[in-house]
């Protein structure tokens, strides 16, 4: 009987960690589905194009899956669009971790890309908390206002009670500094979230918490 327990929460550890949220306001509407356990898929439509490049590059360099409709205010700004899309993006990583057991919950990567190198650290340690340091020349790549490059991470860091900080450390062009730093962000949170198999049923934390 402890056998068969034993490998009953074993199975449980190892299934997939999904989560859906649909995040509804007066200014946008958001459906969003995640798998942390994925293959790096993605269908997203915001109706930011470039925006919806820099998310598929989480999910491919994440080995997330992820499905995501964002219907925004952009006749207004892109501002709202970006931050409600991090903030559910960050609600889904934060329930699909469930208690967060076995888990690293902390990551970090060097990006290089090209001439450009940029550095994310990611720790899902209950704390929210964001810092991006990045000079970036252009105030638009393609159709994305980089501005609201801060605004995306703040709002995933503060729904995902996480620590994010990101930096672009060099680079010539603000479409790869930007590029770099996104595909950094999500190898960070790759290894964040990963299980780590010898501490299966161990919280990541001393003070018994998360």
């Amino acid at each position: 009987m402890e056998a068969a327990g034993l490998n009953s929460r074993a199975k449980k550890l190892e299934m997939p960690r999904i989560a859906a949220i649909h995040r509804k306001t007066s200014e946008t509407d958001i459906r969003l589905k995640l798998n942390l356990d994925g293959r790096g898929k993605a269908r997203i439509t915001t109706g930011i194009r470039f925006f919806d490049h820099m998310l598929e590059l989480v999910a491919r360099h994440g080995a997330f899956d992820l499905q995501l409709t964002a219907r925004g205010d952009l006749d207004v700004d892109q501002h709202h669009t970006v931050e409600d899309v991090g903030i559910t993006l960050g609600e889904a990583v934060q329930k699909a971790l469930g208690t967060k057991r076995g888990i690293l919950r902390a990551g970090y990567f060097l990006m290089p890309m090209d001439e450009t190198l940029a550095a994310a650290a990611v720790d899902l340690g209950g704390r929210p908390y964001c810092v991006v340091n990045a000079k970036i020349a252009a105030k638009r790549v393609g159709d994305f206002h980089v501005e609201l490059l801060e605004d995306f991470f703040q709002g995933f860091a503060q729904a995902a009670r996480a620590n994010v900080h990101l930096r672009v450390l060099y680079g010539r062009s603000s479409h790869h500094q930007v590029e770099a730093l996104f595909k950094a962000f999500a190898r960070a949170l790759r290894f964040a979230v990963a299980r780590d198999k010898r501490l299966r049923q161990v919280l990541p934390s001393t003070k018994g918490l998360l």
